[in-house]
């Protein structure tokens, strides 16, 4: 028996070699990242938190405009900073500034495919124009067209029984599919918490994912920042809490001998506020009724019920106005 020559030898590895190479990158084509969900869920809040100072500003410019005509037009104003924030991030394959502080993108998962060589997980193209426009469409014009719909059928009292069958019919169908939304909401949620993909029903309709920007970056957002935070949200919790009670009668009648104002006696005129019965320490006007409240009385009820109906005339209540000029929206 005569072994093979070294130039067969060499021939053989050069043919096996490239075959052996493509099983060994097939079985480990990928490799599993997690993407950290606190990171995803962070992102969410941020953007809201960066939706809320640009309308502040926004709001300010517009602050010696007639008493309660901004409010009107609320949704449009909200609609508005969400399609610059979208026109200046997504469309542009950007991230939105609070996904950036996380060090996240957006991928298209339907175009993830395994490659010829191992993978970090973080790789793939970012979403399609396709995409992009049906990302605008969900959460723009969805979200204002769903705040519009909800308004007018809420102002026109669609849910009232004395109303038209077909007023009523579409009041029950619109809490059905909102009630519908809210259950997918959540199933999605426990998805989300088990698998770690898709914030909401949008990002998993359209394959969305979050993944990490950038395998060597950590987190924009300190500890030290969310706890703080953390803080503070709670802290302004315990004040809604405490501020009915705060201006409750009961508490008033206890402080009344030990206070200087002794005008407050008239609890049963015209003219006192209908909720703590005494007369209005800052007094404010609901609109379009026109009836005082004392500003923390009417504050705390319409944060607690945004459909607040006015105490007096059971009219809804859609501003505040200060008594002597100043004006406060809801």
């Amino acid at each position: 028996m005569t072994l093979p020559s070294h130039d067969a030898w060499i021939h053989t590895s050069h043919t096996l070699l490239p075959t052996w190479k493509s099983l060994s990158v097939s079985h480990q084509s990928a490799i599993p990242i997690s993407i950290s969900r606190v990171n995803q869920v962070d992102a969410a809040r941020l953007d809201v938190e960066m939706s809320a100072m640009l309308k502040e500003q926004l709001v300010k410019v517009f602050s010696l405009m007639k008493p309660g005509m901004l409010f009107q037009y609320e949704a449009e104003l909200d609609a508005f900073l969400e399609f610059l924030i979208w026109r200046f991030s997504i469309w542009v394959d950007k991230p939105t500034p609070g996904i950036a502080l996380m060090n996240l993108r957006y991928r298209d998962e339907r175009a993830v495919e395994p490659r010829d060589k191992v993978r970090t997980g973080l790789e793939g193209p970012g979403l399609t124009v396709a995409q992009k426009i049906w990302y605008c469409v969900a959460t723009v014009g969805g979200q204002y067209i769903w705040a519009r719909l909800q308004s007018f059928s809420a102002f026109r009292r669609w849910g009232d029984t004395e109303q038209r069958p077909l007023a009523r019919r579409l009041w029950i169908l619109i809490q059905r599919i909102e009630g519908v939304y809210r259950a997918a909401s959540f199933g999605n949620l426990l998805i989300f918490l088990c698998t770690g993909r898709y914030r909401n029903l949008i990002e998993r309709a359209l394959r969305a994912r979050l993944v990490y920007g950038s395998p060597n970056m950590n987190r924009a957002v300190s500890f030290e920042y969310m706890n703080r935070q953390l803080v503070w949200n709670e802290f302004s919790e315990m004040l809604l809490l405490l501020l009915p009670l705060l201006n409750s009668s009961s508490v008033k009648n206890l402080l009344r001998p030990f206070s200087k104002d002794k005008s407050s006696s008239s609890s049963e005129d015209g003219t006192a506020c209908p909720i703590c019965l005494a007369t209005p320490t800052i007094p404010y006007v609901a609109l379009p009724c026109q009836h005082r409240y004392c500003y923390y009385c009417l504050r705390t009820r319409c944060a607690a019920a945004p459909s607040f109906r006015c105490s007096r005339c059971s009219e809804p209540v859609v501003a505040m106005q200060r008594h002597s000029g100043g004006v406060s929206t809801e």
